[in-house]
């Protein structure tokens, strides 16, 4: 691993301008000219931070009859130790913008600064630090892939990258699990997101808690969102940990105002600090 200094926190300028590097390749939809690209640069980034690093590559036939190239991105730190804490995002982006205002562009891919870039780019720096500061529980970073690809009222082609780590990974049991979806906002509030609460209050409110004493509670309302369907879901469903950190009801959702002017790196240094200390909670 890379030597740094003992003391290496989070960075949240280095994370947004892991969010610009996702941009810079383009729409990262499936099949899409940046998927591939982005795929390896980031495989390449996890490994030299890593324990290990996996790319769990797989082809998924669409209910339109598409065959879509997916990959699941896995990075594990202190890979012996049987406590483990899952941390995950999605990392493509959608292949329409179906809430575009201009409908001419509804039927082209969204850049997704927020919408898969954010959550990413905070895994990616996140990896940083653990490899300057290894935890002391085992760690799992996962990358899904197609989460945002189909139709989300119809159920068909969505979750795809959730849905196939929780059948490969049926018996993992990490102790907590994080989801980090669309948390780059200027102006970002995360309400408890309704089903982690009623499945894993004790995890949400050990978040909440930490993000109130690090001084982000103005981000961390103790108040009920919304439930919201996302990659927590299927690991749900194969009785794996996870809750999810998430804002909706941004107004650029799924359009093609998705951009990084959306962003702020003091955002994401409050949710990987957050993370990060759970992280070493969960340790002790």
């Amino acid at each position: 691993l890379p030597i740094y200094s003992a003391e290496v926190q989070f960075d949240g300028a280095r994370a947004l301008a892991a969010v610009q590097t996702q941009l810079n390749f383009g729409t990262r939809e499936p099949g899409g000219p940046g998927h591939d690209a982005c795929a390896s640069w980031m495989i390449e980034y996890f490994g030299q931070y890593a324990d290990s690093v996996a790319a769990d590559r797989w082809n998924h036939v669409t209910t339109s009859g598409d065959t879509l190239p997916l990959v699941n991105i896995i990075a594990s730190f202190n890979p012996g130790n049987h406590r483990r804490v899952l941390l995950c995002a999605h990392w493509d982006t959608r292949p329409i913008a179906e809430h575009d205002p201009d409908p001419s562009r509804q039927n082209s891919p969204i850049p997704g600064a927020n919408d898969g870039g954010s959550g990413t780019a905070v895994l990616l720096e996140l990896a940083r630090v653990f490899a300057a500061t290894a935890p002391e529980v085992g760690v799992d970073i996962v990358l899904f892939d197609g989460e945002d690809y189909g139709d989300f009222h119809a159920g068909t082609d969505i979750l795809l990258g959730s849905i196939r780590f929780a059948q490969l990974n049926s018996r993992y049991r990490p102790r907590i699990g994080i989801l980090l979806d669309m948390i780059g906002d200027t102006a970002a509030k995360f309400p408890y997101e309704g089903h982690s609460l009623t499945r894993f209050r004790s995890d949400v409110e050990l978040v909440w808690n930490t993000a109130h004493e690090l001084g982000y509670g103005n981000l961390f309302p103790r108040q009920n969102g919304g439930y919201v369907i996302d990659d927590h879901i299927p690991l749900h469903e194969a009785g794996i940990r996870c809750m999810d950190i998430i804002q909706m009801g941004l107004p650029y959702w799924h359009t093609h105002g998705d951009t990084i002017d959306k962003l702020s790196a003091e955002t994401l240094e409050a949710v990987g600090r957050t993370v990060a200390e759970v992280v070493k909670k969960v340790a002790e």
